[in-house]
C-alpha cells in the first residue's frame, strides 16, 4: 500500500470517528452505537487533525488522483467545522443535527443483534446530543422562518407517537425500544422543540436577514462553505453573475419551446400556463410514482448505448416518508449499502401531489436515478483497487453536477416522452441557475427571503409551494445549492474540450467511463483525469 493510500484510509477512519452514522448508513464496519459529538471541543480537535492530515498528504508518495481527493476532503472537513454549521442549522431535515436524526437513523439497516443493540444505545444517547446542540445554539439569533420550521417539524413528530419513524427493532428488543422512545427520545425532542420555540423564536431575526452574512463572521464562513460544496475558489460575486447569465440564456430556450407547445414565446404566459394548468398536475401520489418508474425503465433500456459500465444494482422508487414529506425536498436518492442489505432508492415527494407538476417528473427521475445518481454512486461503490475514500467521498459538486448533467444527457438519449416533459428539463436548469443567484444573494449580498422568492417566481416556472420550500432550504444549508450548476458546467466543459480534441475518436461511452470510473472526485482532479484519458486516446 502506498503512502497516500494509507493516508486515505487514515482520513476515512477519522471521518467515521467524527461521523459514526456514516459507516452505519454505508453498511461498513464502525461503532454502530455512537452518535456524533457536536461539542466545540470535539470540533476543534477534529479540525486540527484534518488540517494536519491535509498537510501530510500534500507531498505523500503514490497515486495523484488519490492524493487530490485526500487533500480536498481533509481541507473541506476542516473548513466545514470552521464554518460552525451546528450553530445555525435548525430546520433542514437532512442537515440539522437534531432533526436529521429522525430521517437518517431509520435508514440504518439493523441486520444483526449487535447493530440492533447499538441502535438502542443511540436512542439512549439522543438526550446528550440534544443538550450539546442546545448549548452550541444558545444565544443564537437565527432567521425566524427557519426556527419556526424546526418547531413545526418537531410538532408533527411529537403529535404522532404511534408512527414514530425511530420504531425499527424486532420483537426481541421491542420492550426496551418502547421504553426508550417513551421515556428518553420523545422527551429529548420535546425539550429541543421548546428550546427553539421559547428561546430562539423570541430573539430571531426577521425575514429581511435570512443569510449567513447576518451571522457573526458570516462572510468568511460562507467563503469556506463555497469551497466545501463546489471544490473551487469561485467568489460569491462570480457565481452570482454566472447564474444571471445562465438565466438570460435559458429564456431563449423557453421561448422556442413555448412557441411550439403553447403557441406563445412570452415568458410570463409560458410560466403562467405551466404553473396553473390543472392538466399538468398529478392526480395522485401513486400516479406520480408510476411516472417516475416508467421514466427510469426507459433510461435503463437505452443506457448500454451511452455507458460501457452498467451497475448491477436495481433502483427502487418509493415515496418520501410521511414524517419528512411535508416541508421536505422534492426528491432525493439514497444509495445502497456495501453490505447489500439496502437497495438504491429514489424517494419522490408525493405530499400535495395535486400541486406538483407532471412535466417535472422525468427530469427529476433522470437526475436522481438513471442515468444520474444511481449510476454514479453505485458505479463508485463497485470500483476495484481504489481506496475506500474514492468510493464514498463527500463531494457535492461532483455528485450533484453529474445529476444535473444527467438531465441534459437524457435529452441526448431521447428519453423525454414529449416536448411538455422537456419543460421539466428547462425548469430544473433555471432552478439550478437561479440557485447561483439566490444562494449568493441570501448569504453574501444581503437579500431578504422575499427578494429570493420573487426572483425565482419571475425567472422560473416552479410551483409556488416548491419555491418557498427551496428558498428555506438554501437559507438553512448555505452553499450546498451552488454545487449543482458549478459541477455540471465543469463536466460539460471537460466533455466539450475532449470532443474538440479527439474529433471522430471521441466516444461518449468512454468519456462517461472516465468521468465515473475513478470514484468521487473534486472538480480539479476530474479535469486531470479526463485530460489523461484524452491523451491516452490520442
Amino acid at each position: 500500500m502506498s503512502e497516500i493510500d494509507e493516508i486515505a484510509d487514515d482520513f476515512v477512519r477519522i471521518w467515521f470517528d467524527q461521523n459514526p452514522l456514516v459507516p452505519s448508513l454505508l453498511g461498513l464496519p464502525g461503532d454502530h452505537g455512537r452518535l456524533p459529538d457536536f461539542s466545540a471541543d470535539a470540533e476543534l480537535r477534529y479540525r486540527a487533525t484534518f488540517s494536519e492530515l491535509a498537510d501530510h498528504a500534500e507531498n505523500a508518495a503514490g497515486d495523484a488522483v488519490t492524493r487530490g481527493v485526500v487533500v480536498q476532503q481533509a481541507r473541506a472537513a476542516a473548513d466545514r467545522l470552521a464554518a460552525a454549521e451546528v450553530e445555525f442549522s435548525v430546520s433542514d431535515t437532512l442537515a440539522a443535527p437534531v432533526l436529521s436524526l429522525l430521517v437518517v437513523l431509520p435508514m440504518v439497516s439493523l441486520d444483526d443483534d449487535e447493530k440492533t443493540a447499538g441502535y438502542l444505545s443511540r436512542l439512549a444517547s439522543i438526550p446528550s446530543l440534544v443538550d450539546t446542540v442546545i448549548e452550541r445554539q444558545s444565544g443564537a439569533e437565527l432567521p425566524d422562518f427557519l426556527v419556526r420550521a424546526g418547531v413545526d417539524f418537531l410538532d408533527r413528530y411529537l403529535a404522532h407517537p404511534e408512527r414514530d419513524p425511530l420504531r425499527l427493532v424486532g420483537p426481541s428488543f421491542v420492550d426496551r425500544q418502547e421504553e426508550l422512545l417513551t421515556d428518553v427520545v420523545r422527551p429529548a425532542f420535546a425539550r429541543y422543540r421548546d428550546f427553539l420555540n421559547d428561546e430562539l423564536v423570541p430573539r430571531a431575526l426577521g425575514p429581511q436577514q435570512p443569510g449567513l452574512c447576518w451571522q457573526p463572521d458570516g462572510e468568511r464562513r460562507y467563503e469556506r462553505l463555497i469551497r466545501v460544496h463546489t471544490t473551487t475558489d469561485h467568489s460569491a460575486r462570480d457565481l452570482h453573475e454566472t447564474g444571471l447569465r445562465m438565466i438570460d440564456a435559458l429564456a431563449g430556450e423557453y421561448r422556442e419551446l413555448g412557441s411550439r407547445v403553447f403557441g406563445t414565446g412570452e415568458l410570463p404566459e409560458i410560466f403562467e400556463r405551466l404553473r396553473t394548468d390543472p392538466a399538468l398536475r398529478w392526480g395522485s401520489g401513486e400516479e406520480l410514482l408510476d411516472g417516475a418508474r416508467s421514466a427510469i425503465r426507459r433510461a435503463e433500456a437505452v443506457a448500454p448505448q451511452w455507458f460501457r459500465t452498467i451497475p448491477p444494482q436495481a433502483c427502487e422508487v418509493r415515496p418520501v416518508p410521511p414524517g419528512e414529506a411535508e416541508g421536505g425536498t422534492i426528491a432525493y436518492y439514497n444509495p445502497p449499502d456495501f453490505a447489500g442489505t439496502r437497495p438504491g432508492v429514489y424517494y419522490a415527494n408525493t405530499a400535495q401531489a395535486g400541486e406538483r407538476f407532471r412535466h417535472m417528473s422525468e427530469a427529476i427521475a433522470f437526475h436522481e436515478a438513471v442515468p444520474g445518481h444511481h449510476f454514479q454512486l453505485c458505479g463508485a461503490m463497485n470500483l476495484d483497487e481504489v481506496p475506500l475514500l474514492r468510493k464514498i467521498a463527500d463531494i457535492n459538486s461532483y455528485v450533484e453536477g453529474w445529476g444535473l448533467y444527467a438531465e441534459r444527457l437524457a435529452d441526448e438519449m431521447g428519453l423525454y416522452s414529449s416536448d411538455l416533459s422537456r419543460f421539466g428539463l428547462l425548469t430544473q436548469d433555471s432552478m439550478r441557475a437561479g440557485r447561483l443567484v439566490v444562494d449568493t444573494g441570501l448569504h453574501a449580498l444581503g437579500w431578504s427571503r422575499q427578494q429570493a422568492v420573487d426572483y425565482l417566481r419571475e425567472h422560473t416556472p416552479m410551483a409556488p409551494v416548491e419555491i418557498e420550500l427551496e428558498i428555506d432550504r438554501y437559507a438553512g444549508v448555505p452553499g450546498q445549492a451552488l454545487s449543482y450548476m458549478v459541477g455540471r458546467l465543469e463536466i460539460q466543459r471537460v466533455r466539450g474540450e475532449a470532443e474538440q480534441t479527439l474529433g471522430a475518436a471521441f466516444d461518449v461511452r468512454d468519456f462517461h467511463d472516465a468521468v465515473l470510473g475513478h470514484g468521487i472526485l473534486p472538480l480539479a482532479v476530474l479535469d486531470a483525469v479526463v485530460r489523461d484519458w484524452v491523451a491516452s486516446v490520442r
